[in-house]
């Protein structure tokens, strides 16, 4: 029995091996022939079929950037609000925990259309109206900003999860020990908790990247363009995005064939890109818990 689930266990893990790795030699080999400096440092042409990806990059890059800037530390004061404050019994507790839990399972493109109608029609036309008298537009319209707080908003319950199960780990002990010491209930979450759950906090953190790098439906209606040869300037600028430039590119081209080299080029750097901001949060994790255990 013991002999069969183990070979059943480790025939899993191969073939979920075998499928990555199968799917990233697909999309190197395609697109390994593309990826040249003049393809990653300049901007697309006309007719998508030319040209480089820079701005798509960057506005990956800056899209994923403001996202975290609002959804890290407002996912991690909600996750400190919920282990450390509210009641198990509390009403306003089991409510936030219910829409947690059920903005998790609603499906991107609705956060897309939500960001459409909050974000562009009643937030950014109210501040038209209210700074321009409604003669400019210049908020209530599709921009990076918009497109970043709804991504925030679709990886919110991913990082309050992973934050409130760090914080959750953290031992009664040294609570305790903080709380006999005369250390109040904030100190306590400021010098002992946050510090001890850090790692956790930037599990979080990496798994917004993750998730937020690669969606395209929140972003379709509230900031991505189809063709921007220039870089976004301001908040208020709409911008290129690399998953939305390759679904672009495959069902919107004139001339999918021609640019199929493109699309796996362009694929193969958001892959790239993701991992390497991936690696980043965690080795700056691993390092903290270097030091972690250094001082302990």
């Amino acid at each position: 029995m013991g002999f069969s689930i183990k070979t059943l266990t480790a025939l899993s893990a191969f073939l979920i091996l075998s499928a990555i790795s199968v799917i990233m030699l697909n999309i190197i080999i395609g697109g390994w022939s593309h990826i040249s400096w003049e393809f990653l440092t300049t901007a697309p042409k006309e007719g998508m079929t030319e040209g480089g990806i820079f701005p798509a990059i960057f506005g990956t890059f800056l899209l994923v950037v403001i996202m975290s800037i609002f959804s890290v530390p407002i996912g991690t004061i909600s996750a400190i609000y919920l282990s450390e404050y509210a009641s198990s019994t509390s009403i306003i507790a089991r409510y936030i925990r219910f829409s947690v839990n059920t903005l998790a399972g609603v499906p991107a493109i609705v956060f897309g259309l939500f960001g459409l109608g909050f974000f562009i029609q009643f937030v950014g036309k109210g501040m038209d109206n209210l700074l321009y008298g409604g003669l400019e537009l210049k908020w209530g319209q599709p921009n990076i900003l918009w497109a970043s707080l709804t991504m925030a908003l679709l990886t919110l319950p991913v990082v309050i999860v992973s934050v409130e199960e760090s914080i959750k780990s953290v031992p009664k002990e040294l609570r305790e020990a903080s709380f006999a010491l005369g250390a109040t209930k904030w100190q306590t979450i400021r010098k002992v908790i946050i510090p001890n759950s850090l790692t956790g906090i930037l599990t979080g953190g990496i798994l917004a990247v993750s998730r937020g790098a690669g969606e395209v439906a929140p972003i379709l209606f509230t900031g991505a363009a189809y063709f921007l040869p220039y870089l976004p300037s301001s908040l208020s600028d709409q911008f290129m995005e690399l998953g939305y430039h390759i679904y672009i590119m495959s069902t919107q081209s004139p001339d999918v064939e021609a640019t199929k080299g493109i699309q796996y080029a362009t694929t193969l750097v958001l892959l790239v890109l993701t991992f390497a901001l991936n690696f980043s949060a965690i080795f700056l994790r691993y390092k903290l818990r270097t030091i972690k255990s250094k001082l302990s």
